[in-house]
Order: structure tokens, then C-alpha cells, then sequence
């Protein structure tokens, strides 16, 4: 009989399950401060071409590896975001003078920086609604475990922890 009175240790597939509704928490944090995902014209802007086009507003200058370490998207993903950004007007592409082989990614000159925002939206109001209405110090407890284990998991960044890794493409799309 066992008679310990903690809680059973978390499995894989109950972690995996958790980092898919954590993903969707954000991704509803991401849209709801625009609408829906949309565009200042109007377009769905897919969460992950949101947090790529933050990335390049927090880091200007950066190179496609190095948004992908950050964001934790694929670096397959991250190309195409760029060039989807790329195509709208965001951002501009530019070789990089020491590595040629490389790309480095900065914000467009007078972007609205409404992307790079989308990213920063605080995400209480779509936790209380993935809690269930939960009561405000309930919010705040959970929020607060969720930022100390992204911290605890990505300690050079204050920032989320990276999930795109684990997302199929349909899920970043």
C-alpha cells in the first residue's frame, strides 16, 4: 500500500497533452488582443509568423538560427515566416557581411509594430477563460507557476519556453 501523499509524478503523455493546451492558451492570448489574428488590413496572421516577427523586434539584425533557438519553431518554419514577412512589407533581408551563408532578418523602417506586440499580450484574460472563469488569485497563482517554470526552463530568456518543436506543421500554420 502506499501510503505517500504527494501526487503521482507527471507522465509523458500528460506533459505532451499539457504543452498542447499551454500552446493553445498562448496562441489564444496571441489572436484575442487583435481580433481574431487579424491584420491591420485585415489578414490572418498565424501565431507562429507572430512570434517570429516579435523575435525580429526584440533582436534586430538576427540571423534565421538564431530566431529558431529562440522562438523554438523549426528553422524550416522560420524561413518561410520570414519570407511570408518578407513578402508583406515587415521585414528585410539582408546577407550577412562576416558568414555570406547567412541570413540576417531586421524589422522593415517604419513597421507598426503591432506583430511584435502580439507576442507580449499578457495572457490572463485567455487563462481564465482556458481555467473556467477562475477567480482572479487563482489567475494569478497559475500564471505565476507558468512563469517561473519558463524561466526555469529557458533562464536566458524571461520569456515562454520553446514549444514549436514539438508542433506539426498544420499546428503552426
Amino acid at each position: 500500500m502506499n501510503t505517500d501523499s504527494r501526487q503521482p509524478a507527471l507522465t509523458a503523455g500528460e506533459l505532451v497533452i499539457l504543452g498542447r493546451e499551454l500552446t493553445k492558451i498562448g496562441v489564444a492570448a496571441m489572436r484575442g488582443q487583435r481580433g481574431e489574428g487579424e491584420h491591420p488590413g485585415g489578414a490572418q496572421i498565424p501565431a507562429g509568423l507572430s512570434m517570429v516577427g516579435a523575435d525580429v523586434f526584440a533582436h534586430p539584425a538576427t540571423s534565421i538560427s538564431e530566431i529558431a533557438d529562440r522562438t523554438g519553431l523549426r528553422q524550416s518554419y522560420v524561413s518561410e515566416s520570414v519570407a511570408k514577412l518578407r513578402d508583406r512589407g515587415v521585414v528585410e533581408t539582408a546577407p550577412d557581411p562576416v558568414d555570406g551563408r547567412r541570413t540576417l532578418v531586421h524589422l522593415a523602417a517604419g513597421h507598426p509594430h503591432r506583430l511584435a506586440n502580439a507576442a507580449a499580450t499578457s495572457v490572463d484574460a485567455a487563462l481564465t477563460a482556458a481555467l473556467g472563469d477562475a477567480d482572479p488569485a487563482t489567475v494569478a497563482e497559475v500564471a505565476g507557476m507558468l512563469t517561473a517554470l519558463a524561466r526555469r526552463l529557458k533562464p536566458s530568456q524571461t520569456g515562454a519556453a520553446p514549444v514549436g518543436r514539438y508542433l506539426t506543421s498544420d499546428e503552426e500554420a
